[in-house]
């Protein structure tokens, strides 16, 4: 599965390329803005019947219907791997950590706001289906360190893969310099929400 999505990334890739050189990207995009998408219809459903300015409705509605496209994306990448949203969060916290994508037990409860015993019960969980290890640390035998498998670590970066062709998908239409020029907005609209 793995090879497969990374095949999907290569060929969603290799396609803006293809566009890029043949000069067809920007055409390709003012096709699109001409066209009708669901934000508009609600948009012309709405209009005359309750106050709203029309260009902050459409950036934001859109904003939102694109966060559901990227949830989906995501329970596409679970259900491609066989993995459940609460194996794959705990796994993807210890893989951050880099090799030997280990944490102490505390730690990742406290990361993932479980008590001890829900993470207790996590644990139970994912190291009977192989993907996690406990160890006692040899500092502190006290402390329990929670590491992934080799299989854990497989299986989690199947589902990254997963998670980047969903995502090639969605940005797929914009070529570089729209990517770059979009970025740059959403970072101006976070930053000035995050300081407030």
């Amino acid at each position: 599965m793995g090879r497969q999505a990374g095949e999907g990334r290569a060929r969603s890739a290799q396609g803006r390329a293809t566009g890029a050189a043949a000069g067809t990207e920007h055409a390709d995009n003012s096709a699109d803005n001409s066209a009708e998408d669901s934000v508009d219809r609600h948009i012309a459903r709405w209009s005359g019947k309750v106050p709203f300015d029309v260009p902050t409705e459409a950036v934001i509605t859109r904003i939102q219907l694109l966060a559901k496209h990227v949830s989906h994306g995501k329970e596409r990448a679970l259900a491609e791997t066989g993995l459940q949203a609460f194996e794959f969060e705990t796994m993807h916290r210890l893989a951050s950590r880099g090799a030997p994508w280990r944490a102490p037990s505390a730690e990742l409860a406290a990361e993932l706001l479980l008590s001890p015993a829900g993470m207790t019960g996590r644990l139970d969980t994912l190291e009977k289906s192989g993907l996690v290890r406990r160890l006692r640390a040899a500092a502190d035998r006290r402390r329990v360190d929670v590491e992934l498998t080799e299989e854990g670590h497989r299986r989690w970066l199947d589902a990254m893969r997963w998670r980047g062709v969903a995502e090639d998908e969605m940005i797929e239409p914009l070529d570089d310099a729209e990517r770059a020029a979009l970025a740059a907005l959403l970072k101006r609209m976070l930053l000035a929400v995050e300081t407030r």
